[in-house]
């Protein structure tokens, strides 16, 4: 699986952004999609994570909870990560990931280390 993440750039605080990751190569339909990010000097850290399956399931850091909003496309090709408010503190680099999932209604998870897949990372810059 690779995993092309885009659409960062330069944002006012406040103001909306959506980025976005393809996936292209054979991968199942039931693997589980997240966004992590890492700010300057920071480790990586969760942002949200979904899955399709069992109904669909989001998962969101406390963080970005009510401002941030994972989805995808029909065909479950790409995910998208609307952000809305933006504050300086959400400047990083946004990683997009997949994680094989181990049975059908295994739950979605933000150990990092769990995910099997990572694409390169997009910046996100908020000004004040």
């Amino acid at each position: 699986v690779q995993l092309q993440a885009s659409g960062g750039g330069l944002v006012q605080a406040g103001n909306p952004l959506t980025i976005s990751c393809a996936a292209s190569g054979p991968f199942l339909s039931t693997n589980h999609w997240g966004w992590f990010r890492q700010a300057p000097g920071k480790g990586r850290e969760f942002v949200a994570a979904v899955r399709w399956t069992g109904g669909g399931s989001t998962y969101y850091a406390d963080s970005v909870k009510g401002r941030f909003s994972i989805s995808g496309n029909t065909a479950r090709t790409t995910v998208y990560l609307q952000m809305n408010s933006l504050k300086p503190e959400d400047t990083a680099v946004y990683y997009c990931a997949q994680r094989r999932a181990r049975y059908t209604s295994e739950g979605i998870t933000d150990d990092i280390g769990k995910y099997d897949y990572w694409g390169q990372g997009t910046q996100v810059t908020v000004s004040s």
